[in-house]
Formats: structure tokens, sequence, C-alpha cells
């Protein structure tokens, strides 16, 4: 698939096809059911009073195809915010038209651009294409660390 791609902020008009492709990536990592997320709650996270997610869409012809979802973390050891990468998806369709690179690009050009001292997210374990396009990046696993979580 060959045409014109770019990556933009998202837009309050791109919520519904952003929460379309969260379900499509919850899809993909085999919990179709676990997406609860609904449009109005996208909308208060990414434009609310005071937003603390922030969202990038990619486009293909004018459609859009993917997004990268993020939120400011912060290193005690740096003393800097970070930026952690909650959900990055394309369609398979578009993949391989360097729209995934081109959002974590733009992830660590703001990153730059903002002197925060990292960019971070989570793979799956059994993920095997993801984990090869991260490390044809340059991207390298923190494999001494274990992912924990609480849920109030």
């Amino acid at each position: 698939m060959v045409g014109t791609s770019s990556v933009r902020p998202a837009t309050p008009d791109d919520v519904p096809i952003v929460v379309s492709l969260i379900k499509e990536l919850a899809a993909y990592e085999r919990e179709p059911g676990a997406a609860a997320a609904t449009e109005q709650d996208i909308l208060g996270a990414l434009f609310g009073e005071a937003p603390k997610a922030f969202c990038h869409v990619a486009e293909l012809n004018g459609e859009v195809v993917g997004f990268a979802l993020w939120f400011l973390n912060f290193s005690t050891w740096l003393g800097k915010h970070g930026i952690y990468l909650e959900d990055l998806f394309v369609r398979p369709e578009a993949r391989g038209t360097g729209l995934g690179k081109a959002l974590l690009a733009t992830l660590i050009d703001i990153a730059r651009d903002r002197g925060y001292g990292r960019v971070e997210w989570s793979v799956l374990d059994w993920n095997t294409p993801a984990h090869d396009f991260y490390r044809s990046l340059g991207a390298t696993p923190n494999e001494e660390w274990t992912t924990w979580r609480l849920i109030p």
C-alpha cells in the first residue's frame, strides 16, 4: 500500500476512530472484550479541562489508520519527565508503510524538544512482530524489570 502518509496530533473529531482502533488493538492482543473505554472516556482524557493523556494519529491517503496514545511519567533517577507510550497500533493493511516508525519518531522528537529523559512502553511477551519492529529501530527491552499492577 503506497500513498501519502502523515502523523499529527489527534483532534476531538478523531475520537470515534481512535476508540475503534483501541478495540482493534484489543482484538489483536487477544482480549477483544477488555477494551471498555467509551468515546466520552477518551474525549475527556484527551481534551478535557486538564488532559493527562495525549494522542497522535497516523493517516494514509487521508484516512486515520493508526494511533499512539501516551502520557507523562517521571524518573527520579534522571530527575526528568518521560513519555510512557500506552498504545501504538497501525491497522494490518497499513503496516510496512513507515507509519509505526513515524509515530514513534514523533514521540522521540517531543521528548527531545521538551527535555524529557526517555520514551518507554510495554509489549506482550508473545508479540514477536512488535519485538522485532522495535528492535529494528534500536529499542532495547528492559528485561530486568517486571511490570506489576493493582486495580482499585
